[in-house]
């Protein structure tokens, strides 16, 4: 399958090689021409055990190419993955004007059929702001090309992003599209051979589900930290007391940690 990843940053690069890893033809964009001359010449940008080899190995073969060429990369792939940076506002929000840039610029080239997928972590309703991008740039065209758009969000851990998204505990798309839903399966056929790992619900929810478990790890290491204080204050050993309530099958023993 021809997949396009937008932006080569920590996500992008990880989700790109991954996917040439089990034989898609995946083509990376990157504005940045520093950054794809890094990657072409074989190095790599990020540090990540195992992704150097992926990354070479991919590129010899031809399944993994790197531009910074927009139109090229709207048109190679029919699936087409946002994986752009969205850095806080002032006010502690999600910056989405690179997402919603590359939505614009997918619009505005597009000629046929097009799956655009937010792998990037985005506000609830961000699917809604990108469709309507790239609905703008069509009627500013005056052309009808049908398009779906998709919520599909990351799940990788650094030093193990690799391992993660060959081996996902869960995949979650949100869409409402038989047809994108249909090539999302395709796609991630080969990293759930074992057993069934795909969830697929509504945009908004699948959203909303990667800032809720972002939420829980946060507040299970919040919830410890304030429990080793405590226990420091009261003469307690925070560790026979992380096992002790971890063994709670209820409760379990990760991310029961202060940090």
């Amino acid at each position: 399958m021809k997949v396009t990843v937008i932006g080569t940053g920590y996500v992008g690069l990880v989700s790109g090689a991954c996917l040439a890893e089990v034989g898609n033809d995946v083509l990376c964009l990157d504005l940045d021409p520093a950054k794809i001359s890094i990657l072409e010449a074989g190095g790599i940008p990020i540090h990540e055990p195992g992704l150097q080899e992926i990354v070479r190995r991919n590129v010899a073969a031809g399944r993994l190419r790197f531009t910074t060429d927009v139109e090229q990369s709207v048109h190679h792939g029919t699936i087409q993955f946002i994986a752009v940076g969205t850095p806080p506002d002032e006010d502690g929000s999600a910056d989405l004007q690179y997402v919603l840039a590359a939505a614009r610029n997918i619009g505005r080239v597009m000629t046929d059929y097009k799956v655009v997928v937010d792998k990037s972590t985005v506000p609830v309703g961000t699917g809604d702001a990108v469709h309507a991008a790239v609905a703008a740039e069509l009627r500013q065209r005056e052309v009808d090309i049908p398009f779906s758009v998709v919520s599909n969000p990351e799940f990788l851990k650094e030093g193990a992003a690799v391992e993660d998204f060959m081996r996902p505990d869960r995949i979650v798309v949100g869409a409402s599209s038989d047809q994108a839903i249909h090539l999302m399966r395709a796609l991630y056929d080969p990293f759930q051979r074992n057993h069934e790992r795909m969830i697929v619900t509504d945009v908004r929810s699948a959203e909303l589900i990667k800032y809720a478990a972002n939420a829980m790890l946060a507040t299970r290491i919040s919830f410890m930290n304030e429990l080793a204080n405590l226990a420091e204050v009261l003469g307690a050993d925070i560790e026979m007391v992380r096992r002790g309530i971890g063994s709670d099958p209820r409760i379990g023993y990760q991310f029961l940690y202060p940090g």
